[in-house]
């Protein structure tokens, strides 16, 4: 059974999370030739404040801060 744990920022809708777990599922399912019910995707959301990137918060970014 195959797990994918999928990382990301807070602010997806539930729609694009769906979308998410099943073009994941699909990928991994044809990829290494198993059944799709077989493969499971986490997804893990983080809020921007906790998030970095190159040395500088992805909260700061839209917020004009300086790294």
């Amino acid at each position: 059974m195959p797990v994918v744990n999928v990382k990301i920022v807070k602010g997806r809708t539930v729609e694009q999370k769906r979308n998410l777990a099943k073009a994941v599922t699909d990928a991994v399912a044809r990829t290494i030739d198993v059944k799709p019910d077989a493969v499971w995707v986490l997804i893990e959301e983080y809020e921007k404040e906790n998030w970095a990137a190159g040395g500088g918060l992805y909260s700061d970014r839209n917020a004009g801060v300086q790294k």
